[in-house]
């Protein structure tokens, strides 16, 4: 199987490393898979290498869409901008790692806050689509940086903490993000309950590939979660939780209509409704390919019941759990396929680990049907016994 070219070294090391299990299971047989450790400690080293700012191997990404390798294209462009600006970038994010996030930081602020304020001074249909156009391809990117952000509790040092603290506030809602909002559903909501039964983005109710349910899901999201996400943390006594999430949410709705009423509904529009729209749909779509495939037996276990990311040192432990993991598509992509009901080409996606190593295609696809069924209540009272199954 060829691989994709767009792939990270590291993406490519880690696929690599699966597809020569598979090919050698599938020739000679377990036993050479118990002999392949050494192998499987060398790709680990590259990996780390490729992680260590004090290893040789280390490049520091720069951007989200590629590799460092790929911006050298002229000798003139490393030695005299990139290499300055990363060692400027360096000395003001807590980890060379993060180079990229800065990166991205001052892309948004200096191309969609000017284009933005341009557009409510200065309007014009043209503008109006391709700034639109402009966010709809920053939004998945931003939102991987403010994934980064909100669980670092930041990216930048202590002495640039004005700047990482005030981004998000300016750039947040030219995303169609709600101020806030992710942080609490993300962090303080979604990754305790895990997708499920008192998630609000739960997909356990829902036949995950029928198009109907999925815009049941998606409208319950879009319409309700500003009551919804306040009234969970509520229920569960957290009210400083509670308000804050209801505050900043009600806020943000509230300044987009007061925008539309005072500044102009045509910027607006481009600025505000149509990226938060869009959002809203791609985020929804997003969790509905992550959580689609929950596990009938075991619906709790995080490597059976979702897309998951997947490393060469944990391998065994995938293995060893029936993970699922795909290659060559994205959440998006995996909801579109679900919504056709195209198992096939999603078995085709899917990189084989351990007992699956020996199934058909047409196995796989089958495996696959059977974990995107619509959970009963009573099953969920039975296979949730820890968690507290009100569902309101």
């Amino acid at each position: 199987m060829d691989l994709d070219p767009n792939l990270t070294i590291s993406d490519v090391l880690v696929l690599e490393n699966l597809l020569d299990d598979i090919k050698a299971q599938r020739s000679e047989g377990q036993a050479v898979i118990q002999s392949r450790t050494s192998h499987h400690e060398e790709t680990v080293k590259k990996l780390q290498a490729l992680n260590d700012p004090h290893h040789s191997d280390f490049e520091p990404s720069v951007v989200f869409t590629w590799d460092l390798r790929d911006l050298r294209l002229y000798p003139w462009l490393d030695r005299w901008i990139l290499q300055p600006y990363i060692g400027l970038a360096t000395r003001i994010v807590r980890h060379e790692t993060d180079v990229v996030m800065l990166s991205h930081i001052l892309l948004y602020l200096t191309t969609s806050v000017p284009s933005a304020i341009l557009l409510f001074y200065r309007f014009s249909w043209i503008h109006g689509i391709l700034h639109w156009l402009m966010q709809s391809y920053y939004t998945g990117t931003y939102t991987l940086l403010m994934h980064q952000h909100i669980h670092m509790g930041g990216v930048l040092k202590p002495k640039y903490r004005w700047l990482d603290m005030t981004f998000p506030y300016v750039t947040d809602r030219l995303m169609g993000h709600t101020w806030n909002s992710y942080y609490y559903h993300h962090v303080k909501h979604h990754h305790v309950e895990g997708n499920g039964p008192e998630d609000l983005s739960s997909t356990i109710r829902y036949q995950r590939d029928d198009l109907f349910d999925f815009l049941c899901y998606f409208g319950r999201f879009l319409l309700c979660v500003w009551f919804e996400l306040p009234r969970y943390f509520f229920r569960k006594g957290n009210l400083r939780c509670g308000f804050k999430a209801g505050t900043w949410e009600i806020l943000s709705l509230a300044s987009m209509y007061w925008s539309w009423k005072y500044l102009g509904w045509k910027p607006t529009l481009f600025c505000f409704v149509l990226p938060f729209m869009q959002l809203r749909l791609g985020l929804m779509v997003g969790n509905w390919g992550q959580h689609a495939f929950v596990d009938e037996v075991d619906p709790n276990s995080d490597f059976r019941s979702s897309i998951t990311l997947i490393d060469v040192a944990q391998k065994d432990r995938y293995t060893n759990e029936n993970a699922l993991v795909f290659r060559d598509i994205d959440y998006i992509m995996i909801t579109v396929r679900l919504l056709r009901k195209d198992y096939n080409h999603l078995a085709k996606c899917l990189v084989p680990l351990g007992d699956q190593i020996g199934m058909e295609q047409v196995e796989i696809a089958q495996m696959l049907r059977t974990k995107t069924r619509r959970f009963t209540e009573e099953e969920i009272r039975r296979k949730f016994p820890q968690r507290n199954q009100s569902h309101q």
